[in-house]
């Protein structure tokens, strides 16, 4: 049986994305994150809303008007379709387990 918490044999050289559920406009996805940051002047801007909750780690997100926001295991975030957002951070001992869950957009970004 799968398990979110399994982790490769060999340390990651990206991110690495598991698509664990895709139905019609809803895609459930793992993420592992070690050490992994966004590139420098690059955001994330996407199309989907998208709900993520760190299960272990800790990480930072910033947010391009200038917030940003420290994640704990069980913190979990709403990042509206267009709110582009940055990972900052992402811890390597323990790595990150992110449980994203994308979906139509609802709204604008506040």
């Amino acid at each position: 049986m799968p398990n979110v918490f399994a982790l490769p044999d060999r340390p990651l050289s990206e991110e690495q994305f598991d698509v664990l559920l895709a139905a019609g406009a809803v895609k459930i996805e793992r993420i592992l994150s070690s050490g992994h940051t966004t590139p420098r002047g690059e955001w994330y801007d996407q199309e989907q809303d998208e709900w993520v909750i760190l299960l272990q780690g800790r990480a930072t997100l910033s947010y391009e008007e200038g917030s940003e926001v420290d994640l704990h295991p069980g913190d979990y975030l709403h990042l509206p379709a267009h709110c582009r957002h940055r990972v900052e951070f992402t811890s390597t001992d323990p790595p990150c387990v992110w449980l994203a869950v994308h979906y139509p957009a609802q709204g604008p970004c506040p």
